[in-house]
């Protein structure tokens, strides 16, 4: 099994090693950084499969630091947030961090919570859900819409011909409404189907991915909202036979 490298950036100086010593146990390894700047310096040099950030942080706080990180990389983030302050978890969302863990937390609850995200990112893995009846058919495996094609195998998207970066959740989130379009999906279905587990959930954390998937697919109008039901594709499938064949050379 390969080792997973995880970036752990909080200036609690006393918590890095014990945490290391505990996720070395599932084939990660954790490396600390107490201050953002070292942390960014650090995920630069690339090598990471995934990064936790701290709220409450030196120099530049949790938030402007999953900003910053956003603008330069897809990696899977996680953020450490007060316990009880639901706003700081939506706050995080909405700056596009894939998941959250109260404080204080459980290293096995942050562990499952890192396995989660890592999975998504596998290509080629067993994770990945086949095509179910109804969907886009293509000989390439991929799945094909007017203006989107949606590959799980390379977990690539190609919106109006342009490649767009997405994070994990939200090609998660896609991809779940892209293997079924037209289906609606209610937000608990879909965070059970996400997150992989039933702990701490609440219907916002969809609502926020969901804008911030829109917006990466503008100008396709592609989510559906139905008020009290929940969201569905509802772009038209694009049969392989539909894409026009490339030009012949003499």
């Amino acid at each position: 099994m390969t080792t997973m490298r995880i970036l752990l950036i909080d200036d609690d100086e006393q918590l890095g090693e014990p945490l290391a010593v505990y996720v070395g146990r599932f084939e990660m390894q954790l490396v600390h950084a107490t201050r953002p700047s070292a942390g960014l310096a650090q995920l630069r040099q690339g090598g990471f499969d995934a990064a936790i950030l701290d709220v409450m942080l030196p120099e530049m706080d949790g938030f402007e630091l999953c900003r910053t990180i956003r603008k330069e990389s897809d990696i899977p983030l996680i953020m450490l947030t007060a316990r009880g302050d639901v706003m700081d978890r939506v706050v995080g969302l909405e700056l596009g961090a894939d998941d959250y863990l109260p404080k204080p937390f459980e290293p096995r609850e942050l562990v499952a919570r890192l396995q989660t995200v890592l999975r998504r990112r596998q290509p080629n893995g067993n994770h990945a859900p086949s095509a179910a009846p109804g969907t886009a058919p293509s000989l390439d495996g991929r799945l094909h819409f007017e203006g989107l094609t949606v590959d799980a195998t390379t977990r690539s998207v190609q919106c109006l011909g342009q490649t767009i970066e997405l994070t994990s959740t939200e090609f998660d989130l896609l991809h779940l409404l892209a293997r079924e379009p037209g289906k609606v999906f209610h937000r608990d279905d879909i965070l059970n189907q996400l997150r992989g587990h039933d702990a701490d959930l609440y219907t916002r954390a969809v609502d926020i991915v969901v804008s911030r998937l829109r917006k990466k697919l503008e100008p396709l109008d592609a989510i559906k909202t139905l008020r009290n039901a929940g969201y569905a594709l509802a772009l038209h499938v694009q049969h392989p036979a539909q894409n026009p064949a490339p030009p012949r050379h003499a």
